[in-house]
C-alpha cells in the first residue's frame, strides 16, 4: 500500500480523522468504545480452550460481570501454551508470534492476530503523524522521509511493527530493513549514519537510551585526533563544513543536530522522559514518546503537544489497580486487587495497568507489570478530554534498564552469590546520576572490599547470567551499576529499629528489589 493511499491522497482532514480522531473523543465516548470492543472480545474468545480456562467456563454478559468473574492474570497463566506456540488453544489463528524479554533471560512469546497487528500499525501511523505535527490537524508526514531506526529486530514486537509501517509507507530506510536484520547492532547503526551523512536524514526511530549513547559517541569521535575532514566524501565534507559553522555560531561543540535537521524523533523505552532533554540537546528535536509493549500494543501516546501521554481506546481494554490495592497485593500475593476504570482514575495517583486484548488476542485482565501516574484528566488548552499518564516504574519485582533488560530478584541474587564474597544482606533499586538510570546496589559485606571491585565483578556476573544485560553491554557499552558498601551492622540496626517500632515480620527488612525511598534513606541513616 502506497503512502498516497495511507495519507488519503493529500486530504489532511480525512487523514487526521482516520488516525488521530481518537483525540477528539469525550471520556464517555472513549468508555463506550472500550466496552463495545471488550464485549466483542469476550464473544470471540469464550469458546476457545484458553478462553474457557481463563474465564473458568463462564461467559460474562457485561463489563461488570467480566471484572467480577475473571481473575487478574500474569504470563504464568499462559506460559505453558505460549512457550510452545500452540495455536490450537487460541480463538483466532495468529499472523505472527512476537516476543519480549522475560524472567531470568527467557523470552515471553505473544501471538498476534492480523486484525490486532493491523490496528497496532494504525496507531503507529498515528504516532508518526503526531510526532511531525505542530498543531491539531497538521499533517507534515509525507511517507517518503529518509529514516534511520535502531529498534530491536523481528521477532521483537518493535521489529514487526517497523516492518508493518514500512509496508504502508515509502520511507527511505537506511540501511534497508532486510539488510539491517542481517547486521550486528553496532554495524547497523554505523552504516545507517554513514549513509545519512550523504543522503540526509528526516526521521529517527529509536530507544531513547540508545540515541543518547550514539550522540555521545558521535561527539567524542568528532573531537578525536583520528577524525579528518580531508578523508570525507565531497557531499559529506560539505555537510560537515556547514555543521561546523553552525556550532561555531552557537559557541558549542559540534553535535549531531548541526549535521541534520530532524523532522521527528520517535522514541520507545520506559526511560524516555529521563532522556528527553539530552535527546533534544544532541539532536535538536524534542522526542515523541509512545507507551508501548508487546502485550498491550499502544495503549497511550503523546498528542501533538508532547505533554504527557493520552490514552487510546482501540488497542486494549484498560483497568487500573490503585496503589493502595497494589500495596496490599505486594504484602500478600494471594490477594486479588480491586481495579478502577479510566473514568474513575484520579490525577496525581499511581496505578498498576491491567489490559485485556481485543481482536481475538488471548490476554484477559493481564497485569503488564507497570506502574503509571495519572498526570491530568484532560488538557483544556489543547481541547483534549482524555486522561494523560506517564510511566513511573516496574510494579512486578523487576528493574528495567535502558529498555534492554528486566532483571528480577532471582537473577540479581544469583549474580551476587557468584561473587564468592561473604555478605550479610543487600538491596537494589533503580537510581539516576545526571539524568541517566543505573542499578544501585546497597550491600553489607562481612569483610572489607572496594565498591569498584564489587561493581566490576557483579557487572560481569550479570552479563554471564542474563543475555539481555549482556546485549546492553555489547550494543551500548553501558555499565549501569553502582555499589554502595554499608558499614557492618547496618541491616541489623535497621531490623532492630523496625522491630522496636512495632513492624510485623514481613517488614523488618528492606526489600531486595525496588526498596522504597524511605527504606534506602533509613539504611543510609543507619550506615
Amino acid at each position: 500500500m502506497s503512502s498516497e493511499k495511507i495519507l488519503i491522497k493529500g486530504d489532511k482532514k480525512k487523514t487526521w480523522q482516520k488516525y488521530c480522531g481518537f483525540l477528539d473523543l469525550s471520556l464517555r465516548e472513549f468508555m463506550q468504545i472500550q466496552e463495545d470492543l471488550l464485549m466483542e472480545e469476550i464473544e470471540m474468545v469464550s469458546e476457545s480452550p484458553l478462553g474457557k480456562k481463563i474465564m473458568r467456563n463462564q461467559r460474562p454478559s457485561s463489563v461488570a460481570e467480566f471484572r467480577k468473574m475473571v481473575q487478574l492474570t500474569t504470563y504464568d497463566d499462559y506460559a505453558e501454551f505460549f512457550s510452545e506456540r500452540r495455536e490450537d488453544v487460541l480463538a483466532e489463528k495468529p499472523c505472527s508470534w512476537v516476543h519480549t524479554s522475560g524472567r531470568s533471560g527467557s523470552f515471553k512469546w505473544i501471538p498476534y492476530t492480523k486484525r490486532a497487528f493491523d490496528k497496532a500499525v494504525d496507531m503507529l501511523v498515528a504516532g508518526f503523524i503526531l510526532a511531525c505535527a505542530k498543531k491539531k490537524g497538521d499533517i507534515n508526514l509525507t511517507g517518503t522521509e529518509r529514516c534511520i531506526h535502531n529498534l530491536p529486530p523481528r521477532p521483537y514486537f518493535s521489529g514487526e511493527a517497523t516492518f508493518g509501517i514500512c509496508q504502508r509507507f515509502d520511507f527511505r530506510i537506511t540501511p534497508p530493513l532486510e539488510e539491517a536484520e542481517k547486521m550486528e547492532f553496532q554495524e547497523r547503526i554505523s552504516e545507517g549514519f554513514k549513509i545519512s551523512l550523504r543522503t540526509g536524514l528526516d526521521m529517527i526511530g529509536s530507544m531513547s537510551s540508545i540515541l543518547v549513547k550514539i550522540a555521545e559517541g558521535f561527539s567524542e569521535g568528532l573531537q578525536s585526533k583520528k577524525f579528518s575532514l580531508l578523508k570525507l566524501h565531497p557531499l559529506v565534507l560539505l555537510r560537515f563544513l556547514r555543521a561546523i559553522i553552525r556550532s561555531k555560531i552557537n559557541k558549542r561543540p559540534l553535535l549531531p543536530r548541526d549535521l541534520w535537521t530532524i523532522k521527528a524523533i520517535v522514541c520507545a523505552g520506559t526511560d524516555t522522559s529521563i532522556y528527553r532533554d539530552l535527546v533534544k540537546y544532541y539532536w535538536g528535536t524534542e522526542p515523541y514518546e509512545y507507551y508501548t509493549g508487546t502485550e498491550q500494543s499502544f495503549p497511550s501516546m503523546q498528542s501533538w503537544t508532547k505533554k504527557g501521554l493520552v490514552f487510546t481506546p482501540y488497542c486494549a481494554f484498560l483497568e487500573f489497580i490503585p496503589e493502595s490495592e497494589w500495596l496490599k497485593w505486594r504484602d500478600n500475593e494471594k490477594y486479588q486487587p480491586e481495579t478502577v476504570l479510566l473514568d474513575e482514575v484520579k490525577p496525581g495517583e499511581n496505578y498498576e495497568i491491567v489490559v485485556t486484548n481485543y481482536y481475538g488476542m488471548p490476554l484477559l485482565r493481564y497485569r503488564v507489570g507497570d506502574l503509571i501516574t495519572i498526570d491530568s484528566l484532560e488538557d483544556k488548552e489543547a481541547g483534549l478530554k482524555i486522561p494523560h499518564m506517564s510511566f513511573k516504574s516496574r510494579a512486578d519485582g523487576f528493574i528495567d534498564i535502558a529498555g534492554f533488560t528486566r532483571l528480577d530478584e532471582k537473577t540479581i541474587w544469583q549474580a551476587i552469590e557468584d561473587l564468592g564474597i561473604p555478605y550479610v544482606e543487600w538491596s537494589m533499586c533503580k537510581d539516576y546520576i545526571d539524568g541517566k538510570p543505573f542499578l544501585h546496589l546497597f550491600i553489607e559485606l562481612k569483610d572489607n572490599d572496594s565498591p569498584e571491585r564489587i561493581q566490576d565483578l557483579l557487572h560481569d556476573n550479570l552479563k554471564a547470567i542474563d543475555p539481555f544485560y549482556n546485549d546492553m553491554d555489547t550494543m551500548l557499552e553501558l555499565r549501569p551499576l553502582k555499589a554502595t558498601l554499608l558499614s557492618k551492622g547496618t541491616f541489623d540496626r535497621y531490623l532492630q529499629e523496625k522491630r522496636a517500632a512495632g513492624y510485623d515480620l514481613a517488614h523488618l527488612k528492606p526489600r531486595h528489589i525496588n526498596p522504597t525511598e524511605a527504606m534506602i534513606n533509613d539504611l543510609l541513616r543507619l550506615n
